[in-house]
């Protein structure tokens, strides 16, 4: 009896964290993603004409352990001189898993 108590109790704990960190992991739109390579480029947003300027913002993993930068919209806006966003793509890089990077890139005014 115990035992059954005892399984029961690590398979809901175990369930609560799957679902809880499942939701860590999803983005708005997940292309196919490469074992060995990716290189994709895909819209976040779109509210249709694309603007005058663009601006880049990024942020890199190294080795799957350290990962630096700032990808946000704001920072992305700021390096093109976009007072007035207008569109938001990305671009995502992976090789191995050795280097990833993530760009933000912001279309506006």
């Amino acid at each position: 009896m115990k035992s059954l108590r005892k399984r029961a109790t690590v398979l809901a704990v175990g369930m609560g964290l799957a679902l809880g960190l499942a939701g860590c992991v999803g983005a708005p739109v997940v292309p196919p993603l490469g074992l060995v390579y990716t290189d994709i480029d895909a819209p976040l947003n779109l509210r249709g004409e694309m603007g005058s300027k663009r601006g880049e913002a990024s942020v890199v993993s190294y080795l799957g352990l350290i990962s630096v930068g700032d990808a946000s919209v704001k920072t992305s806006a700021a390096a093109g001189g976009i007072s007035n966003v207008k569109h938001v793509d990305y671009d995502f890089y992976n090789f191995l898993g050795l280097f990833q990077r993530f760009t933000t890139v912001t279309y506006g005014d």
